[in-house]
């Protein structure tokens, strides 16, 4: 018989959203290897309690305590603690129970909890890019000196991870990043500049959040990518490199300074590196569909225009300045996406707005996490000075 190993125990941040709730289908089908010590939520209330009752969660954690009594009614008797506020997501992310954190909380606010998750030394599954785009150089140090291991949940950073191990560090001559392109790569320039918040909300390939699916369509979310790989891996700005693959079936190539490319193949569907990061270093079966290169037919690898998608060069930009910048780009493509959603700007406006704030921003050289979030606030209320 072989050995019994014991139930890894994962808190779920954000698990009302599109990676929690595929995450916590993982954690079911991995029954004997993950068990649910904690979720937590913004503000959805009735679906987190939902998902403590299904999941057996010890407790359960709301960002917004306006519904905190509802929260309470609804998990009356079921013996699951109900923690509120940034505090009581903070408390159930560090809790003893908990080995692995799994935060896919959309924005800043993911930020200081991904902070004291790595403090505490957990294993920290990071499926947001902002904690690494605002804070990469603190959040890696904090986790270093408290022996946090950090595991990217993103699907092209876990491609980066998985594909790098054919080879040493200082071996990679680069990277590349592949997008979808979203639902606008083919669109002629003016008529993607005036898209709706429909048709930017129609992507072709993943079902994913509001917010992160107006990002794939500005191709804002691969400029957060070069950022967060720049710091996850220790990669220079410039060896990192973004190629439309509309098929979405090959997610990163890494180049080694040998001429070989070895890439990550899968079908996208999320759940595949959520449960490569929460098994790490083991791959277990799952019910991910698997890849049948005979039935895609062909993979088709475009360069974008970058004239055309001008965010790809400001996550370029901030990869290279380092500082403040990170959180400029965050905080003013957050505000940016916010105002396209409401109505108040053109869809081709987002990415200027951002490139405006970035141009009026002080570089900052190794910023304090106080000074970080100064930006954030600072570039969206530049955003919205510029509107």
């Amino acid at each position: 018989m072989g050995e019994q190993r014991t139930a890894r125990r994962v808190a779920v941040l954000g698990s009302t959203g599109s990676i929690g709730r595929s995450a916590l289908e993982v954690i079911g089908v991995q029954g004997d290897l993950l068990t649910v010590a904690g979720l937590a939520a913004h503000s959805s209330w009735r679906r987190l309690a939902d998902q403590a009752v299904a999941t057996g969660a010890r407790r359960v954690a709301l960002a917004d305590p306006e519904h905190e009594s509802d929260l309470r009614s609804a998990l009356d008797g079921s013996g699951v603690e109900v923690l509120t506020g940034p505090d009581g997501v903070t408390a159930l992310a560090t809790a003893d129970d908990v080995d692995i954190v799994l935060s896919a909380i959309v924005g800043a606010a993911g930020l200081p909890v991904a902070l004291a998750a790595a403090g505490a030394g957990k294993t920290l599954a990071i499926a947001n890019k902002e904690p690494l785009v605002m804070a990469g150089p603190i959040l890696l140090a904090r986790g270093a000196e408290a022996g946090a291991t950090i595991l990217p949940v993103d699907s092209e950073h876990s491609a980066l991870f998985q594909a790098m191990q054919a080879g040493r560090a200082e071996e990679v001559e680069r990277v590349i990043i592949t997008a979808s392109g979203g639902p606008f790569y083919d669109w002629p320039a003016e008529r993607a500049y005036h898209a709706s918040v429909d048709e930017a909300l129609a992507h072709p390939t993943w079902d994913m959040g509001t917010k992160i699916t107006i990002d794939s369509a500005t191709l804002m979310n691969k400029a957060l990518e070069i950022v967060e790989a720049r710091w996850l891996f220790g990669l220079p700005a410039d060896c990192i490199e973004v190629l439309i693959h509309p098929e979405s079936i090959v997610h990163a190539i890494v180049v080694f300074r040998d001429g070989s490319s070895v890439a990550q193949m899968s079908m996208p569907d999320m759940r595949t590196p959520i449960r490569y990061a929460l098994t790490y270093p083991d791959r277990c079966a799952g019910a991910s569909p698997r890849l049948d290169l005979g039935e895609v037919g062909r993979l088709r690898f475009i360069r974008p225009d970058v004239d055309r998608f001008p965010a790809l060069g400001l996550g370029l930009r901030v990869a290279r300045e380092a500082g403040l910048s990170g959180a400029v780009l965050n905080g003013a493509n957050e505000a940016a996406v916010s105002l396209f959603l409401e109505g108040r700007i053109p869809f081709g406006r987002i990415v200027e707005l951002v490139g405006e704030a970035l141009d009026r921003y002080s570089p900052t050289a190794d910023p304090t996490l106080d000074e970080i979030v100064a930006a954030d606030g600072w570039a969206r209320e530049e955003v919205l000075s510029l509107c």
